[in-house]
């Protein structure tokens, strides 16, 4: 338990909001649902597109997946559009506004506070916050380095921003109340205590002990030119691939018969397979980068998607955390500098996004409190302290 943590003397109810969109926003939904409840909350968490209208939500969430796959420059282009084209911004805060009347009856009543992982979920949330729907305060955690416009919502209390540069940007695009925090990564994702544990970890996974091995990530969907990434650093000479499929398994049956690297599928341990591994290649600039620098990796970019992929990328080279290898012919001198340089990454201490929530919370809990007490509560206190 983090006994930083505050607890509320009133309610501690705490409703989440994510999206099943790849595994960043659920992951780190999920892992400030454990903190929370580890410190004595109670916590619901809600998938944003189960609450969309009929079957919307599962149609947004196949075109997504489709774009990434089959026509990733097309998700860059509306990306960018949704920066730059007002109307269309418009038109998607509008469609996060369908989801408005469910969340009102799902947010349950006796909630302190409400968190979104997802920019969709806090223009709704958003929404009925500023019309008064919504008592609790709202709390959006921002998952990307990158903060795209629709990651900030009118009437969202407090933006939760991983690095100081994030917390400038969202300021930037009109966000009040901006807190850097630390990463919502599962505590497993730590360096290995000793080299017998990374062995052991090699050992599970059937990897070679005598080889460096770069563990190529690109998310639970498997999104990305995975193959062309594989064959880039396999002709290197400097490492061996080690790719994570997900649940892409058309892709894991390709690499496969390709031979290059070794190819997993869907893995529950990630943290043991991260201290089994010497470098991290990503191309999304997600959760797997942050579950790479809690474990003490070095975290390369590389191809990365379009649009949110290649904005975290930029973001991450930009504040040290990663550097970016943009062509192939920058790929051999990126990773020896990986696998050389320095394992550690300077990142000042930060705060538990899980306490900030708790603090919120336990001011909203006062309030109530105290807008429901008699007028000489306060009196009546100090004299039962008294005796």
């Amino acid at each position: 338990m983090n006994t930083s943590l505050i607890r509320p003397g009133g309610s501690r109810h705490v409703t989440i909001v994510s999206a099943s969109v790849g595994a960043g926003h659920d992951g780190a939904a999920n892992e400030l649902a454990r903190r929370l409840r580890a410190a004595g909350f109670s916590v619901d968490c809600h998938d944003f597109l189960d609450l969309l209208p009929a079957s919307l939500g599962r149609l947004l969430r196949q075109s997504y997946a489709v774009q990434l796959r089959a026509a990733p420059e097309s998700w860059e282009r509306l990306f960018t559009a949704l920066d730059r084209r007002r109307n269309l911004a418009a038109a998607v805060r509008a469609l996060s506004g369908l989801a408005a009347r469910r969340i009102a009856r799902t947010a349950a009543p006796e909630s302190a506070a409400i968190v979104s992982t997802y920019p969709l979920a806090s223009q709704a949330l958003g929404r009925l916050r500023r019309r008064g729907v919504l008592r609790a305060p709202v709390v959006t955690y921002l998952t990307d380095l990158s903060v795209h416009p629709l990651w900030v919502a009118e009437g969202v209390d407090v933006h939760l921003a991983l690095h100081p540069a994030t917390a400038a940007e969202a300021h930037r695009l009109g966000a009040a109340d901006v807190r850097v925090c630390a990463p919502a990564v599962r505590p497993g994702f730590r360096p290995p205590s000793s080299v017998l544990e990374r062995q052991l970890a090699r050992l599970r996974f059937s990897l070679p002990d005598d080889e460096r091995l770069a563990l190529i990530t690109a998310g639970s969907w498997g999104s990305g030119d995975v193959a062309a990434t594989v064959s880039d650093i396999a002709a290197t000479g400097l490492v061996t691939p080690v790719v994570v499929c997900g649940r892409n398994t058309a892709l894991r049956e390709k690499l496969a018969r390709s031979g290059a690297g070794i190819t997993l599928g869907w893995v529950d341990d990630m943290p043991a397979l991260m201290r089994a591994c010497d470098v991290v290649v990503q191309n999304a600039g997600g959760l797997s980068s942050l579950e790479a620098l809690a474990t003490g990796l070095p975290l390369l970019s590389y191809r990365c998607l379009p649009g949110h992929g290649r904005a975290n990328a930029a973001v991450l080279e930009e504040v040290g955390w990663a550097p970016w290898a943009r062509h192939a012919d920058l790929l051999p001198e990126a990773l020896f500098t990986a696998l050389t340089g320095p394992r550690t990454v300077d990142r000042a201490a930060a705060a538990d996004p899980a306490a900030i929530v708790a603090a919120l919370a336990a001011e909203r809990s006062a309030t109530v409190t105290a807008d429901r007490e008699p007028a000489d509560a306060p009196e009546l206190a100090v004299v039962e302290a008294s005796r």
